[in-house]
């Protein structure tokens, strides 16, 4: 077990602030008996929740537009993650999401180190309320999704109010808000491997008339894991207040704090040939003094101001200062015929301030007797990024059939330092026209100006990266087929730099990401079930490809993505609720590097991949009270190439089983079993030596709802 906590004036700022918004004793008492009796049954109450959130169906997301727009006239993938459904299967970091959502795959790592990837393109950002931060496995900066009221995610590139990034999509994650009516939600759960997580949320309002709101959330979890010595244990910390400044504005403002220490496992080797090993799932190679931990806060702010017609004006900024460092050990060969491999070692310390802001006016108006809409704005981000790291080898060897942990740690000096600032300010607008009542049609536009320097902090050389007037267009065509169904077609696109030169010292011109789709989307019973149905063809231009024989490069590689999606989400019938999704992804290099043409772009993607989960409540009748619920996660065969040696996965599915029982409107007794039949496979290849990860055994999962 760790020696590592929360963090105490952490914990005892939680605690105090959900005591004062609670009333002070009660919730004082139920958190010291919860910290006292880990032995019981997990305690889950839940608080009120906004009208997005209830079931697992959306009528809206902001993701598609700034504001709510119905999911229905979104020209593009969307999926609406409800904080009803991220409950019933106990998702907790982002990779928990995406596992279990539409065209998502997940290359996994430690628990929120893992790598996520949309349509072949790995994110290297997500936003919370549209503002964005960097996303990066090696650090560890996923967020601990109980603070927000619901994930939504969008496949394909957004540029246009995103500026640069990867052209396989974005996640906007939706922040819990302070709410008038009073309200707690908190959790003790038990599971396998002696994980324990608590869960505290409390809102209401500050004043009489509910003009001044507060919230205040809490989280811990601590875990062991399948895989001997790998452990983790994260907390966060969110507080938030709203004042209605006049009947039409209100100010937001939210601080977060969350912090991860983690004992890193970094996946198994394989043998020279690419044979994936068949050892004991809680085989780990690396020392029992690897570390990991991840420090950060974050402040949010948002000021509406509420106009005639449904229009608004919002500014908002988000600030977040993070503090990475670790120290592991991992193989450093692939195994020999005895099962030996050498070892390795790296280090790293980092330091990551981010700042974004955004400032919009929305507007509906009228015209030709029909309803119309425009967006006008500006955003800026900036990052500042300071990396110091270094590399050992300690000595000797280990044996993956009976490894040792109790390497030699070797002292790692930190020559590598670098120093990097890209920053992008950008202009945008959006404009909804319907010339006639079924057809909406939506063009869009942005402008971007960007610049990055890196600088070498040992000997003070710098490269710097200059965009300027980077035009990022945007095109939909949407058609009401009925007052249910929609036809849609769009043209997105997107931008991201490129630090490589070219053969006269300039770096390359910036990969262009651009995609076609077109599809069907439904909306039912007042949007409690939502439908789609899409194809696409994704291209990426302007990819690096080295010159032979030289050290520069041109911008002439080009890769494609092609694939359906299709998606049914929501209430089926009163009290069964269900999520359906199955995604077709091809990736191929239409140009690069020699012999790249005609080949897999995206190898560890895998051809076909399919996510049900449902649940059904009993309503009446003798099992009145009682709810069942499952799922299926399945992909067909995946690869990766380390050099010329494969590593495959051939095709596997997984499923999940629920059930439950509420002894009244208030109490609420669950039990959840992940990998119900403990089917064995590897959920990630990587390469020879590491990033090799068997999927999780067969697990529970305890948890008892009681509402107040």
């Amino acid at each position: 077990m760790s020696s590592k906590r929360l963090h105490p004036a952490r914990s005892t700022l939680a605690l105090a602030i959900l005591a004062a918004l609670s009333g002070g004793a009660s919730f004082g008492a139920f958190a010291a008996d919860a910290a006292t009796e880990p032995a019981v049954a997990p305690v889950v109450v839940k608080a009120e929740r906004t009208q997005t959130s209830q079931g697992y169906g959306a009528a809206t997301a902001n993701i598609g537009g700034k504001g709510d727009v119905p999911l229905k006239e979104i020209p593009q993938s969307v999926t609406v993650v409800t904080r009803d459904r991220m409950d019933d299967q106990n998702m907790v970091r982002l990779e928990d999401l995406a596992r279990r959502t539409t065209g998502m795959l997940v290359l996994a790592n430690d628990q929120g180190r893992s790598s996520i990837v949309v349509r072949g393109f790995e994110l290297d950002s997500y936003l919370i309320d549209g503002l964005p931060a960097p996303l990066s496995s090696i650090y560890g900066t996923q967020p601990d999704l109980y603070i927000f009221d619901r994930v939504e995610v969008l496949r394909g590139p957004a540029g246009l109010y995103n500026g640069a990034g990867e052209p396989g999509g974005t996640v906007n994650l939706a922040r819990k808000r302070a709410l008038k009516d009073f309200g707690i939600n908190g959790s003790l759960s038990l599971g396998s491997w002696d994980t324990r997580r608590i869960e505290a949320d409390v809102t209401g309002s500050l004043n009489a008339d509910g003009s001044v709101r507060g919230r205040a959330v809490a989280a811990y979890q601590q875990k062991e894991s399948w895989v001997d010595v790998n452990q983790n244990e994260n907390s966060v910390v969110y507080s938030t207040l709203e004042f209605d400044l006049t009947p039409r504005t209100t100010l937001s403002l939210s601080v977060t704090g969350a912090q991860s220490n983690v004992t890193p496992f970094n996946g198994l080797p394989t043998t020279a040939t690419g044979q994936l090993l068949d050892v004991d799932r809680s085989t780990f190679i690396g020392a029992d003094w690897n570390r990991f931990s991840n420090d950060s806060t974050e402040g949010f702010a948002e000021l509406v101001h509420r106009l005639d017609a449904g229009g608004e004006l919002k500014a908002s900024a988000r600030y977040v200062d993070r503090s990475v460092d670790f120290k592991y050990a991992y193989a450093g060969s692939a195994t020999n015929a005895q099962g030996n491999v050498s070892r390795t070692a790296i280090a790293r310390e980092y330091e990551e301030k981010s700042l974004a802001a955004d400032a919009h006016w929305s507007q509906p108006f009228t015209l030709w007797g029909l309803k119309q809409n425009f967006v006008a704005g500006i955003d800026y981000r900036k990052y500042d990024q300071t990396t110091l790291s270094g590399a050992a080898n300690p000595a000797g060897t280990t044996n993956v059939y009976t490894p040792t942990y109790n390497w030699p740690e070797p002292n790692i000096a930190l020559t590598s330092r670098t120093y990097v600032d890209p920053h992008q300010y950008g202009v945008y607008g959006n404009l909804r026209i319907k010339p006639w009542q079924p057809l909406t049609l939506i063009a869009g536009a942005r402008v971007s100006w960007y610049e990055s320097t890196t600088t070498n902090l040992v000997n003070n050389t710098s490269t710097k990266v200059v965009i300027n007037n980077q035009f990022t267009p945007y095109a939909g065509v949407v058609y009401d087929l009925t007052d249910n169904w929609s036809a849609y077609t769009s043209y997105t696109t997107i931008f991201q730099p490129q630090t490589s030169l070219t053969q006269s010292g300039q770096t390359i011109d910036p990969r262009e990401g651009n995609n076609i789709e077109a599809g069907v989307k439904g909306e039912h019973f007042g949007g409690l079930l939502n439908s789609q149905v899409s194809v696409y063809r994704l291209r990426d231009k302007n990819r690096a490809v080295a010159v032979p024989s030289t050290a520069y490069f041109v911008a002439n590689g080009e890769a494609e993505v092609k694939g359906a999606e299709a998606e049914l989400s929501g209430r089926l019938l009163p009290g069964w609720e269900a999520s359906i999704g199955y995604a077709y992804t091809q990736t191929e290099y239409i140009s690069g590097s020699a012999g790249q043409a005609g080949t897999a772009y995206s190898t560890y993607t895998p051809r076909n991949s399919v996510n049900l989960f449902t649940r059904y409540d009993f309503l009446n009748g003798p099992l009145q009270g009682a709810y069942v619920g499952g799922g299926v996660r399945g992909m067909s065969s995946f690869y990766t190439l380390s050099g010329a040696v494969r590593i495959e996965q051939e095709s596997y599915s997984v499923v999940d089983a629920l059930v439950g029982y509420k002894f009244s409107p208030k109490v609420d007794l669950s039990l959840t079993i992940n990998n119900l039949l403990d089917k064995k496979y590897y959920q990630r290849v990587g390469g020879t030596t590491v990033f090799n990860f068997y999927g999780e055994p067969r697990s529970l999962w305890l948890k008892t709802a009681v509402k107040f």
